[in-house]
């Protein structure tokens, strides 16, 4: 395989929209994971939730986000941020920290994708053939981000188009059978009934889960066509999509009267077919919807895999891991992290949902507390640092944006308490994953130390 010249040097960037379709597919996905919001919390709690959420969670994060990806524009992103700010053993904790949740984050994807085939046609994901379908999808996602990031940017432009088109369906039939109801005189009480077993602190895990993942678009910033402008264009242009996809749909199956109690994973083609009729158009329509789920799947699982595949390669820049993670394909991706990246997330395709979603929170989140604190410190240490764009308020802006998120964070850890894994509490588990973050960081630096290796300025093309 032919190397190539380091990201910064290429001629193929994204430019702000196909950043904006990856940036979406980091986050969000479409509507698809809202189900268990609404059958755990009906359709008036979850509506609150994905409203109060981003405010309080998704643009604090974006505004971060903005600043550093706008103020350090490298490859490498958040770890870069993080190293800069509190040096290089916290910077390698932010690494190792958000490859870790890699694991747990990226095995949902490929199940997701065999959900909503298995929709389609059972037969097909029955037994052990839907893991042998969860490992296609790695492989498939894989052979894709190896043409690139601006090949996995413009997909993903492709992938949201035709993932929602059965949505604007979904959407117009059951805001015109709400609308009808309303003007015979019925009600929309869906939007104000419950569930029988209401579990706010699932509901609440599942929506922070939904709306996680902005500073994974940080990492290819040497990939994007004048990062300091594109990025805060790209996050809020990317939030105004997650929160109209996710809501619109939402407020429609509600208005429609569709009960919130039969939402689990994979129900909107329920949904759908109800809406529908018993018909074709019923049936025209779960399909596509059911289609648009495995489109989901795959869209998240790419756009992420081009994110988490670029920290070995940052990594291996400082001279942390060997130099072969240095070595890019013509198209500038960096072929053996996005190997040895796909070979762990296949492992962890039988993982169930909800453990997946318990541990890939704590992770994430003590990933994330490390990138406030750098926005924090970086505002102290280095004020003249050039910020096309800043988060707003001064260092009390920059302190007080994280004081949401945080609290978030402590209460997702909290609410893990009774989550298992591996035959230990969630929390142990996930703080057991933390702890060996400053042994192989020190096995790093030995590694380092032994083969005399200069941190390079640029990977080398290597024919």
């Amino acid at each position: 395989m032919h190397g190539s010249t380091e990201a910064n040097g290429l001629t193929k960037k994204m430019r702000l929209l196909p950043l904006v379709g990856a940036t979406y597919f980091m986050v969000a996905g479409g509507p698809y994971g809202l189900e268990d919001i609404l059958g755990k919390a009906g359709y008036g709690r979850a509506l609150l939730l994905l409203l109060i959420v981003p405010l309080i969670w998704s643009l604090p994060t974006s505004l971060m986000v903005g600043e550093l990806a706008s103020a350090l524009p490298e490859e490498g992103g958040f770890y870069v941020w993080v190293r800069r700010a509190l040096g290089g053993f916290w910077g390698f904790q932010e690494a190792w920290l958000s490859l870790a949740a890699s694991v747990f984050d990226m095995a949902l994807y490929p199940v997701t994708f065999v959900l909503y085939l298995g929709k389609i046609a059972p037969t097909w994901t029955a037994g052990g053939r839907g893991t042998l379908w969860a490992l296609a999808v790695v492989v498939g996602c894989s052979a894709w981000n190896l043409r690139g990031a601006k090949m996995v940017g413009g997909g993903s432009l492709w992938l949201f188009a035709a993932m929602l088109a059965p949505f604007a369906g979904l959407i117009a039939i059951g805001l015109w059978r709400g609308l009808g109801q309303h003007a015979a005189g019925g009600g929309w009480h869906a939007l104000t009934a419950g569930t029988s077993a209401p579990d706010m602190t699932g509901a609440l895990s599942v929506c922070l889960w939904n709306y996680m993942g902005w500073d994974n678009a940080s990492t290819v910033a040497q990939e994007v066509d004048d990062p300091q402008r594109t990025y805060p264009r790209a996050m809020l242009l990317a939030a105004a999509l997650v929160a109209a996809t996710y809501l619109l749909p939402l407020a429609a199956v509600a208005i429609a009267g569709v009960p919130a109690e039969q939402f689990s994973i994979g129900a909107w083609a329920d949904a759908a077919r109800q809406l529908g009729g018993a018909g074709l158009a019923g049936a025209v329509l779960a399909f596509a919807v059911v289609a648009g789920g495995t489109i989901s799947g795959v869209g998240m699982f790419n756009a992420l895999m081009m994110s988490y595949t670029r920290l070995p390669y940052a990594l291996a820049k400082e001279g942390l891991l060997p130099r072969a993670f240095t070595r890019l394909t013509p198209a500038g991706a960096p072929w053996l992290s996005i190997l040895l990246c796909a070979v762990g997330w296949g492992l962890a395709v039988r993982m169930s949902f909800e453990r997946l979603i318990s541990i890939d929170l704590v992770l994430y989140g003590a990933s994330l507390l490390l990138e406030f604190v750098a926005l924090v410190v970086l505002r102290v240490r280095e004020p003249a640092l050039a910020r096309p764009f800043r988060v707003p308020g001064g260092l009390a802006g920059a302190v007080l944006v994280g004081v949401f998120p945080v609290a978030l964070i402590a209460y997702a850890a909290w609410a893990a308490r009774d989550e298992r894994m591996a035959g230990m509490p969630a929390l142990a588990f996930a703080g057991l994953i933390a702890v060996c973050g400053p042994v192989l960081y020190a096995a790093a630096k030995l590694f380092q130390r032994r083969s005399q290796v200069v941190p390079l300025t640029a990977a080398k093309y290597v024919e």
